[in-house]
């Protein structure tokens, strides 16, 4: 069925016409200006401090942090997470540009997947867009470079997200979203790994995707 098709079912169903001329051009200045309401002070910090309260709420909601210096490191802290948590030394990887120019063959006992994640791959590594220093939440979109699957097959999720794109507010990741072009067709916004209390109020992680969310914070440039 076509967007059209889908939006005239929706408007019969309403029972309701096309927008009068006025409320047509209201609605098009509010997308256009992307208007805020209140912003919680809490993330309104310096970039370093930013950069600590995002960690500080990702370990509050069960997730890891590490930061390292520059991609050079990636390979190292991978291999050391897969040690401490008794995994396998593979992982599949997204084909993000800047993921494939991390020097894995420099760790030749790392084996490295980049594509989208099978019901075997125990682990995956996903490019952060942005994270959200206010409550420790990764913006992940989709995209070819960015599989959805990569975020929800694996029960260990593995993020690399630079210290720059960590901003204060959803408003402002969404601010970088749109500066990108086009919106992509799906956005997670990620708070720790996948979990759930709906049965007799027990916590269980991996409810609804991985079991446990490690995120590579780089502070330097490539």
């Amino acid at each position: 069925m076509s967007r059209q098709a889908i939006l005239g079912a929706i408007q019969r169903g309403l029972k309701r016409g096309p927008l009068p001329a006025d409320q047509r051009l209201m609605l098009q200045a509010r997308m256009a200006a992307h208007p805020r309401h209140i912003i919680p002070k809490r993330g309104q910090l310096e970039p370093e401090a930013r950069v600590g309260l995002f960690i500080h709420y990702l370990e509050r909601e069960f997730g890891t942090a590490m930061r390292l210096p520059n991609l050079a490191a990636v390979p190292a802290a991978i291999a050391l997470y897969l040690a401490e948590q008794n995994l396998a030394p593979a992982l599949v990887a997204s084909p993000h540009p800047v993921l494939q120019a991390i020097p894995f063959d420099q760790t030749p006992l790392l084996s490295v997947r980049f594509g989208s994640s099978g019901a075997a791959d125990a682990v995956a590594l996903q490019h952060g867009f942005a994270g959200i220093a206010e409550t420790g939440t990764l913006m992940l979109p989709s995209g070819p470079t960015r599989p959805v699957l990569n975020n929800l097959l694996p029960d260990h999720a593995i993020v690399l997200l630079h210290a720059r794109n960590i901003v204060a507010a959803y408003e402002d990741a969404f601010d970088l979203l749109r500066a990108e072009g086009l919106p992509p067709r799906n956005v997670m916004l990620v708070t720790g790994p996948s979990r759930s209390a709906d049965i007799e109020q027990t916590l269980e992680l991996g409810a609804h995707g991985p079991r446990r969310l490690h995120v590579l914070i780089i502070d330097g440039e490539p």
